[in-house]
């Protein structure tokens, strides 16, 4: 089956540790958000793009879709309460021509549009995908309290979960559907893919790819991004 992706960009975070809304800091000169906005808007074949945020936000991102979008159709809704509910109105918004979704994290400014397409490549009917970093520290699993040791985790079967996160549409949607009607709330796409037995295969991704959380993260992305810009 040929896909037809969408890509739906997850950014309704208040950024409460920046002092400001966290998507909207410059960047090497950018907002954090354009930098994702820009590295979709890039693929050609690209149905669509769906940007969930903050409803006093909604203008800004119109603005920034506008420069940075002019030839993929793109839309901006109202996030959720929680980031799974953004999601599903993300989803609602989404073109019926599109029967793929990709599900991207505004503050993951970092993707590599080459990722980006191995995620894609890797989605038919019931088999997802996910960008992922296979872990290289020693992960310890600790006790109730969070005080002691409890186990040491295999690091060798364990990956970070990263975005985008990739499914056709109907599976996505099912997904979403079934965790509302089991009151399951989780923090990325991929959980509720599993939940409903839906296959999913690990993209291995940049190491780049992290979430900007904390400002020395934001640091850290703006050093990348300078050497980036720099060797175009």
């Amino acid at each position: 089956m040929q896909c037809k992706f969408a890509a739906i960009v997850v950014a309704a975070g208040r950024g409460t540790r920046f002092g400001q809304p966290k998507q909207f800091i410059l960047l090497a000169g950018k907002p954090m958000i354009a930098w994702s906005l820009q590295t979709f808007a890039s693929f050609d074949d690209l149905g669509a793009i769906v940007v969930a945020t903050e409803r006093d936000w909604i203008e800004r991102v119109r603005s920034l879709l506008d420069h940075l979008a002019p030839r993929c159709p793109w839309t901006v809704v109202a996030g959720g309460a929680t980031r799974q509910e953004s999601v599903r109105k993300a989803l609602a918004a989404v073109p019926e021509q599109c029967n793929a979704v990709f599900v991207h994290d505004g503050a993951r400014p970092l993707v590599r549009g080459d990722d980006v397409r191995a995620g894609m490549d890797a989605v038919s009917p019931g088999r997802a995908a996910v960008l992922a970093a296979q872990m290289v520290d020693t992960v310890k699993e600790s006790d109730a309290r969070g005080a002691f040791v409890k186990r040491t985790l295999r690091r060798e079967r364990l990956w970070a979960a990263q975005t985008p996160q990739f499914a056709m549409k109907a599976d996505m949607l099912a997904a979403h559907d079934l965790a509302l009607h089991d009151g399951l709330d989780a923090t990325d796409d991929a959980a509720l893919l599993e939940h409903a037995g839906i296959k999913i295969a690990l993209v291995t991704s940049s190491t780049d790819n992290f979430k900007v959380t904390t400002p020395d993260d934001a640091e850290r992305a703006e050093a990348i991004l300078q050497r980036r810009v720099g060797r175009r």
